[in-house]
């Protein structure tokens, strides 16, 4: 199965959102071109090439027929001083949110952005305007609609936002710049966060040539914090187009100096891992601006930076110098990411609008999905995403459905033909978090499973132990019958229930620690359908600081049933393995530890043919390190 990793032309955008210490938001007021220098001096000594750069709305555009030209002034300055250190920047034209404060033009008068005529009008003369000053200048990398435009301008319908960012991106070709675009949303959608803003992923990569996700996310796990960039990346790498990981990034009011350079070094891996092909951290410098909006009121902002005030390089500056030469060495442009053998179905509840559903189905939906993903990561398992709304993808050998209430009829049916030719689809029940329609939406499933449900209407079957022990009755893969994998139950009054079943034309694998049958296998045509009772997946995502967790066990055995090649491993669900294959042949595995200590573990490699003996190589870890192994042909 592929998985996108799609690049835009040149080399990858490795860099920072900028704004200079002299000002922030309103630096092009008291421009400094020696301070600026110094400043983009610090990120090119880093191995940086990219900046991302802000047009600051209410000044740059003080009348609705009228750019400000001594900004305009600066900011050709700002491209010249790129030029002479080979960087290129992003430039970004409606600015009116910024780090925790909205600002308009004072001329907006609270018109709307998307639907009034004039205003948009106004928006859209101003990109092609800026755009023709700058078009085709040698630092001009890309170009940006917006900055998050979801907080400032609001949720609009889909329609409405997407004629209006057609029309944006209209605007800047029409000012004759050629080079990429996009919108700057920060990939908020419905198809990736479950919560429809109006700016449809899937709507607006038919319109760009990227898409950049912003990622900030509070967690209660460290797994799933250090692998959160990454789902999200993989998530809106599903419509083909490039993944520029746009912003992400941690105040040092929020994380110790050592902390962020472990943060800074598991978002960057593992995005890459997740189909990133481009990273702008948030951002360059930190600000001394205490008594100026926005950092008055929210002084977290004024720290974001990967170098304090002074210019003094942070930690986490280092990790991105130390990615840089690790993109370098590998070739990055001439890499791909291995294909994989095992597909993460994403249910089209997640991101199609059907009527009389809840959001929480659609943010239950996410928050399985994610577990699943750092669960397989556990396994050694790089999944692949494919959407139930586009068609489930018909090359995988292992298809998981994690903690699943509801995918379509049609899409049922899918998974029990993939099944029939050869695949092992494994789904895991949920009921739902909620209690409107509680319980499975499946078409035909005892049928499709072997069983009989023993569902009670309008009831939950409550798991009322706090642990759930699963015992293997029959051997799965590499877990030998007897067995034992215990989870903690958590969920909803809801959702913490279980599916109660009998057998019909299934075979019991496991039963839990009352002795009801809780993983079933059914054989199917050349391959085989498991059902789990238990969502082991939802129970995981809901609580707090539990990865490692063991469902990584029954996905490695589901892999051994299935056939999944897997090119690299280690033992140690710690430490993930992934493989990028150069243009030339070459691979490299990147491994990537969850401890916070050293690790001294061992990457088995996969024989490269029937009858050979796999390879080790020993691998030494840092805390929340990174290695990068070039595997031998």
């Amino acid at each position: 199965m592929h998985r996108n990793f799609a690049k835009l032309p040149g080399a990858a955008w490795l860099g920072v959102n900028f704004w200079s210490r002299t000002g922030g938001p309103l630096m092009w007021r008291s421009y400094d071109p020696r301070v600026v220098r110094e400043e983009l001096d610090v990120l090119r000594e880093h191995g940086l090439n990219t900046t991302r750069s802000f047009f600051y709305w209410p000044d740059f555009m003080p009348e609705p027929d009228r750019i400000d030209e001594t900004l305009a002034g600066h900011y050709a300055d700002f491209l010249e001083a790129h030029a002479e250190r080979a960087m290129a920047t992003i430039p970004t034209f409606i600015v009116g949110h910024m780090s925790g404060e909205n600002w308009d033009p004072a001329w907006r008068a609270g018109r709307d952005l998307y639907a009034d005529v004039w205003m948009v009008d106004r928006q859209a003369w101003f990109a092609e305007e800026m755009a023709r000053r700058y078009a085709g200048h040698p630092a001009v990398a890309g170009w940006l609609i917006t900055n998050e435009m979801p907080i400032y301008g609001g949720k609009a319908p889909t329609e409405e936002v997407t004629a209006w960012a057609r029309l944006m991106v209209r605007a800047v070709r029409a000012g004759g710049a050629t080079e990429p675009v996009s919108i700057g949303d920060g990939a908020w959608g419905v198809e990736v966060t479950g919560q429809d803003n109006g700016f449809s992923v899937r709507e607006l990569a038919a319109v760009t040539d990227f898409v950049g996700p912003h990622v900030y996310r509070m967690e209660d796990d460290l797994v799933r914090q250090h692998y959160g960039a990454a789902f999200i990346c993989e998530l809106a790498g599903t419509y083909g187009r490039p993944v520029v990981l746009e912003e992400f990034g941690c105040s040092s009011d929020f994380v110790s100096d050592d902390n962020a350079a472990h943060y800074y070094r598991q978002v960057l891996h593992n995005s890459l891992l997740g189909g990133a092909t481009g990273w702008l951290g948030w951002n360059n410098t930190d600000f001394d601006l205490v008594d100026q909006p926005p950092y008055s009121h929210h002084p977290f902002e004024l720290h974001f930076g990967l170098t304090e005030v002074d210019g003094t390089p942070k930690p986490a500056l280092e990790e991105m110098r130390r990615f840089g030469a690790a993109l370098d060495r590998i070739d990055l442009a001439a890499c791909e990411r291995a294909a994989t053998d095992i597909a993460l179905v994403v249910p089209s509840v997640l991101d199609a609008g059907y009527p009389f559903t809840r959001t929480a189905d659609r943010t239950d939906v996410f928050g399985a999905l994610r577990q699943a993903y750092v669960t397989a990561r556990a396994a050694d398992l790089p999944a692949g995403l494919t959407r139930e709304s586009d068609g489930i993808a018909p090359d995988a050998r292992l298809y998981l459905v994690p903690s699943a209430k509801q995918l379509t009829g049609p899409g049922w049916h899918r998974l029990e033909e993939l099944a029939a030719g050869g695949a092992v689809v494994y789904v895991s029940y949920c009921a739902g978090s909620h209690g409107w329609q509680r319980g499975p939406w499946y078409s035909h499933m005892n049928a499709m499973f072997g069983v009989e449900h023993r569902l009670r209407y309008g009831l939950a079957d409550p798991i009322e132990d706090d642990v759930v022990e699963l015992t293997f009755t029959a051997a799965l893969g590499p877990l030998a019958e007897g067995t034992t994998l215990a989870f903690r139950a958590a969920g909803t009054e809801h959702s913490r229930s279980y599916l109660p079943v009998r057998p019909t034309t299934a075979e019991v694998v496991a039963v839990d620690g009352h002795g009801r049958p809780a993983l079933l296998r059914r054989r199917h045509g050349e391959g085989s359908l498991v059902l789990c009772a238990y969502p082991l997946e939802h129970m995981a995502a809901v609580t707090p600081r539990v990865n490692p967790e063991p469902t990584y066990r029954l996905y490695d055995a589901l892999a051994t049933l299935a056939g999944v090649r897997r090119p690299v491993t280690v033992a140690d669900p710690r430490v993930s393995a992934d493989v990028l294959v150069r243009a030339d042949g070459a691979r490299f595995a990147v491994l990537v530890s969850q401890a916070d200590e050293e690790l001294k573990v061992v990457a088995e490699v996969a024989a490269a043919s029937a009858g050979a003996e796999p390879a080790r190589e020993e691998v030494a870890l840092e805390p929340y390190g990174v290695h990068v192994l070039e595997l031998r042909r």
